[in-house]
Parts: C-alpha cells; structure tokens; sequence
C-alpha cells in the first residue's frame, strides 16, 4: 500500500501539488486525469523519489519513502516507471535493454534475464524485434518495448506518465492494449492520461487533479457520469466557461459585453447562439438591476460543445426574488423566445441564495415553432 500525508512539491513560479493526502491500496488501478499543469506527473515524480518533495511523506508498504535514511534504489526496484519519452538506450538491442536492469540490480544471470526478456516480449507481441535497435522501430513499438523493461525487474508498483501523449493516434491503440492486459495481473498501476474513455475503461479509481491537489477521488462511474465538484464537472463535460462578477448599477456594460464575445469566440460558439448568449444576459440584467438595492451577481456561463448548447446560471444576493415570474414583461417576453428551459431555486444557505438558470441552443427553442 502506498499512503501519502499532506505532499507539497513547490518550485520557484509555481507549486503544483499544495496539499495531497489519500491512500492507494494493493491492486488499485488508478488513472490520473486532469487539465494541464495541475500536478499530475509530478505527483507521479514524487511518488518514486525522482522529484523530492518540498515537504509531506510518502509510505510504501510502511517505509517512509520520504526519509533521507531510506534506500531509494532498492524501492524503487518494485516501483517500475514508463515514460512518454521511452528513454531506451539506443546502442543496444532490443533484449539487451530489458536484460540490463535485471542483471545489474537483482543478480539475475544472462540466460535468466535473456528468458524472462524474450517472455515479456512475446508478452507485448514483439518478440521478433529482440535483435532490433531502438532506431528500427516506431513509437508504439518503442513504448512497448518500454513496459517490457520496466516490467522485467517484476515491480509491485507500475507508474506510468502519458504513456501515449508521444504517439502517432495510429500508434495509440496497440500501447493501450498491452496496458489494459497488464491491468488485469493484480498489479497496483498509476497512469497520467489524457485519453478519457480509456480511463474509464482500465481503471477501479480515477484521480481528478485541480487546485494543487487531488480535487476528486471516485470509481469511473462517479467521476464520468456522477462527478460531485464543479470543477470535475465541467472538465468531464468539456465545457468552456465564463464567469462575470457584477456590484453595481453602473457596471462596465461595454467591457463585459466584450468578454462574451471574446469567449464565444475562443470557444468557436456557432454565431446564432453566440448571440442568444450575449442577448440572454441583457436582458437579464434588465430584470435583476431595478429590483436589488445594493447589485451582486455571479454570471457563469458555460458551453457544451458536445451538444452545441449554453447556460448561463445567475446568482445574487438579497432576499428571495424570482425574476422569472414577476418581472419586467418585456425582458421576460424576450428570454422566453430564446431559452429551451428557465428556472428559478431559492438555496438559503448559499451566499447568494438566489439563482436563475437559461438553458440555450442554436434551434429552436421552446416557444418557438
């Protein structure tokens, strides 16, 4: 079992990991997902000792892998790594890289190491690349050849850092499936990707990474279908978002309309809804602002570009207050023709307890034939 307590990795501009805690249990299958730059290789990294912490301890199998008294070396031959790189050595053959570890580190003979070698190629399906170099094959080759080697020191642990992010997408396919079999050997497998449905398919955990740390932990079922944060939410999803804070009568209406047409265009937002989009919040605002005494609203809106829809969900402060039916006639009239749904909750104990949602899309909505 590998148990991490409170791990922080800082550099000099940035520090991916702020706060992580969690366990990881023998067998576990756990796939690492996340945007980019929220710590996910590094936490890998740290995991093995190749990037030290800035403070935290990381267990495995009760040694405190942390401990500047602990032999690294020797964990770290039940700890195997794959990189997106391959890093193999490009003057020996094929079998002599998956030999080398295991003669050099455990002892093993020549003919013990060439045997288990030629085993784990046959494994991969490249026992006849034995007496290839490195330079004679292609990336999924190479990777595979990769797990091989990492393979033949026999680790307890596999972690493995976007094992296909390097790869030809025609090459990704073969890769995943010596993965996806190595899944099924009881071993305990960390792996950083960014391919979802793969994620999904190979794994008993999956790690959402965001906010220096790891933001949600939940079986593929929960964080695919089910995600409980916000954040996992919309990544999932892929959705683009915008977010638009309002504290007074007199907000800037002209910068903010410009932040909705500089987000409907980065997020290729089809013109027709782009401009729902523009026109939704307008109209909008011309039935909240008569009606607060002091204005503070949160405008979130978010793009699905999956089913090419939006939806702006408004929050504001005050007592209850339900715009959607009884407000100005004329607002009202104009969001009714554009939206597909408009609802309005009262949450009391959010700090703006009011909320109204705009369900958008480029068709034709709900009032309209």
């Amino acid at each position: 079992m590998i148990k991490i307590e409170h791990l922080k990795k800082e550099y000099p501009n940035v520090t991916p990991l702020k706060d992580v805690s969690v366990e990881i249990h023998d067998g576990d299958v756990i796939s690492v997902i996340g945007p980019s730059g929220t710590g996910k290789s590094t936490l890998l990294r740290c995991i093995n000792q190749m990037e030290k912490p800035t403070s935290g301890h990381v267990w495995v199998d009760g040694v405190d892998i942390t401990d500047k008294k602990c032999n690294i070396n020797k964990v770290r031959q039940k700890m195997g790594m794959v990189f997106q790189s391959f890093n193999l050595f490009g003057h020996l053959t094929v079998i002599e890289n998956i030999m080398l570890s295991p003669m050099d580190l455990l002892g093993k003979s020549k003919q013990e190491a060439y045997d288990e070698g030629m085993r784990l190629l046959r494994m991969v399906g490249l026992a006849e690349k034995a007496l290839n170099y490195p330079d004679e094959l292609s990336g999924g080759q190479k990777q595979r050849i990769a797990i091989a080697r990492t393979l033949a020191m026999d680790p307890d642990v596999i972690l493995l850092d976007e094992p296909t992010s390097a790869l030809d997408p025609t090459m990704v396919g073969e890769v995943q499936a010596v993965i996806r079999e190595l899944a099924k050997t009881g071993k305990t497998m960390m792996i950083v990707t960014h391919e979802m449905n793969f994620a999904r398919a190979i794994s008993n955990r999956v790690f959402y990474m965001d906010e220096g740390g790891i933001y949600e932990d939940g079986t593929p079922e929960q964080i695919f279908e089910h995600p409980q944060r916000e954040n996992t939410r919309r990544f999932i999803q892929k959705l683009k978002v915008l977010e638009l804070n309002i504290e007074s009568r007199d907000y800037d209406f002209l910068g903010m309309a410009g932040q909705i047409d500089a987000y409907c265009n980065k997020s290729q937002i089809p013109p027709k809804l782009a401009n729902r989009i523009q026109l939704a919040f307008e109209e909008t605002m011309q039935l909240l602002l008569p009606r607060l005494d002091s204005p503070r609203i949160q405008a979130v809106c978010e793009y699905s570009e999956a089913e090419e829809s939006a939806e702006w969900t408004i929050r504001y402060g005050g007592p209850r207050l339900d715009a959607t039916a009884d407000g100005d006639d004329l607002a009202l009239a104009v969001l009714g023709g554009m939206t597909q749904a408009m609802d309005y909750a009262w949450q009391e104990s959010e700090e703006m307890p009011n909320q109204m949602r705009l369900k958008l899309s480029a068709e034709a909505n709900r009032h309209l034939k």
